[in-house]
């Protein structure tokens, strides 16, 4: 479940497997191709790898590829000792072979060469990349090219293609794509890189220029800023790859006569501050429309770019324009998305006594709103009504339908006098006939002054996780009693409640299961990591006490959204 950021916490799309993803990047090679985990076990491979080996994808994924493929020219195990691919994979190196051998599924001995590279597949995790094909007459590839001074061979050519796919297209960040993009190019293709954006207010931002001295990379933030408009009949290369004309090739002397815009006046500044003598610029388009330019030069490195250059520079901006399209769509999404979110989710109504505290964490990979929810407002007899809940679904549906539920659960509650389970009671035989709500969890309970001069905790619940007291002392139970069946099962059941004094200096905590539950942990695992950690900040101030205990309990690589209501009494 998704949502924006609301209150003081809050943090930031779904995507298919990493296997599927790759498998349909290395279909653009034309060799064979197949990527490695960080242990060496191949995550996926294209149609050409399979035809080459005799093997089908569901012979190769989740297998070493060295033990599976790897032999000796007599066809003998290869010790991995003796495997010059694996020495380079360990290392985390870029290298090739002409000469190797693997193994087909009939037994059979392929030679092969190939050339391998460190390969982004997305999150935390390391891939390497392997390409390979069998020799053409018995002739060997030649050797590894100086990327940044010879013309690339198709293998390399392909491969840096792969490359660039996997890794533009794994990240929705506009300025993460942009910094991918640079460390693509620079410095196997030229010394300096620079992007120039077109904004959806249709103005020119040239947004990165970025120079290379070997693997360090400067940034120059004295040349970026914004810049003049397109002009519509310019000749000038920029100008046309602004418009989406063509790509061309530049150097100096270029702009070096009348100017005849504001941008060809920009670029022989860039010229001079740059010492540039060559570049390739080139358009950056997506299936819309042209988001801007791709600009690659040449100071240090003597050899000029030529037209032969244009095709695969063509094909990286191509590529950077579809991932730069994808993280503009989403994050107009996001925004939409935060908008509709600010309004659904309340402000905490201010409680003499009380102190309350609400986060909202959003689901990192989803549309930024969902269904869970929190509420508490004041009710008519001087009590105050606190609400947790969580309406099945990740998406629109689900927040239009938490709207509902928060919205109709106020109104029994404000209206009829009753306990907690009967206004729960109402609001299941409502939800069942006016929403399209078809299942939700809740907990709906109310606190009010008790004669003693403490505070009175009546509640029940309906299928959701429960709450969690915690003393000030450090002293952490859950609230097991009120539980009943989640709303929608349409069973008719009676509901139960539950009521228990709050100790002074005592902390409630009602929270959402994006908070406790992960794969490959139980419930009882994330129940117990929960309680342990809230003992442990019973001391802190409210606001500290709710940071902290998401920051330390929501599990790592959590893909739900997590509601959090924290309320505390005074002490004596």
């Amino acid at each position: 479940m998704t949502g924006p950021e609301h209150a003081e916490t809050v943090h930031g799309p779904s995507v298919p497997t990493a296997s599927v993803v790759l498998a349909g990047t290395l279909e653009a090679i034309g060799a064979g191709a197949y990527v490695v985990d960080e242990q060496g076990c191949i995550m996926a491979a294209n149609t050409r790898a399979e035809q080459l080996l005799g093997r089908s994808t569901h012979d190769l994924i989740g297998h070493d590829a060295h033990d599976l493929l790897h032999r000796g020219p007599q066809g003998q195990d290869l010790p991995r000792t003796q495997c010059s691919m694996r020495q380079a994979f360990h290392a985390g190196r870029a290298a090739q072979a002409d000469e190797d051998y693997f193994a087909r599924a009939d037994g059979t001995l392929l030679r092969i060469s190939w050339l391998i590279t460190p390969y982004d597949v997305g999150g935390r995790h390391a891939g390497t990349l392997v390409v390979f094909h069998t020799p053409d007459h018995e002739q060997a590839p030649a050797p590894l090219p100086d990327l940044a001074t010879q013309p690339l061979s198709e293998l390399h050519r392909l491969a840096l293609l792969a490359e660039t796919t996997a890794q533009l297209t794994s990240t929705l960040d506009v300025d993460e794509a942009l910094r991918r993009l640079v460390t693509l190019v620079l410095p196997r293709l030229a010394d300096w890189v620079v992007v120039d954006l077109i904004t959806e207010r249709d103005e020119v931002w040239r947004y990165v220029v970025v120079h290379a001295e070997g693997d360090t990379f400067t940034y120059r933030e004295d040349l970026q800023g914004p810049m003049p408009p397109v002009p519509e009949e310019s000749p000038m290369p920029l100008s046309r790859a602004l418009r989406g004309v063509a790509s061309n090739l530049a150097g100096p002397q270029t702009y070096q006569g009348a100017p005849d815009s504001g941008i060809a006046v920009e670029q022989r500044r860039l010229f001079d501050a740059t010492g540039m003598h060559s570049a390739a610029i080139a358009p950056i388009r997506s299936t819309r429309a042209v988001l801007g330019a791709l600009t690659l030069g040449r100071d240090e490195n003597p050899a000029p770019f030529t037209p032969v250059d244009l095709p695969l520079i063509e094909d990286i901006a191509r590529r950077a324009g579809l991932a730069l399209d994808n993280a503009r769509l989403y994050q107009r999404q996001r925004k939409v998305a935060e908008t509709m979110q600010n309004h659904l989710l309340p402000q905490m109504p201010g409680v003499s006594g009380l102190e309350m505290t609400v986060r909202y964490l959003p689901a990192p990979d989803a549309s930024q709103v969902g269904g869970d929810w929190y509420d508490a407002f004041p009710l008519s007899d001087a009590s105050t009504a606190l609400a947790i809940g969580d309406v099945v679904g990740h998406d629109l549906e689900a927040a239009a339908g938490m709207a509902q539920v928060r919205n109709m659960l106020r109104a029994y509650a404000w209206s009829q006098h009753e306990p907690p389970s009967r206004i729960v009671e109402r609001l299941d035989e409502a939800i069942q006939h006016i929403t399209d709500v078809d299942m939700a969890t809740t907990i709906f309970a109310r606190v009010e002054p008790a004669e003693d001069g403490h505070w009175q905790l009546s509640w029940t619940n309906a299928g959701h996780p429960p709450p969690l007291l915690i003393s000030r002392d450090g002293l952490a139970e859950y609230l097991t009693d009120g539980h009943g069946i989640l709303l929608g099962t349409q069973t008719g059941t009676r509901r139960p409640d539950a009521t228990t004094q709050l100790p002074p200096g005592s902390t409630l905590v009602l929270y959402t299961d994006g908070l406790i539950e992960a794969p490959r942990r139980t419930l009882d695992e994330g129940l117990d990591r929960l309680r342990q950690h809230a003992a442990a900040l019973a001391h802190r101030p409210l606001a500290s006490f709710t940071d902290q205990l998401l920051r330390r309990v929501r599990p790592e690589g959590n893909d739900d959204d997590v509601a959090v209501l924290a309320l505390r009494v005074p002490g004596s």
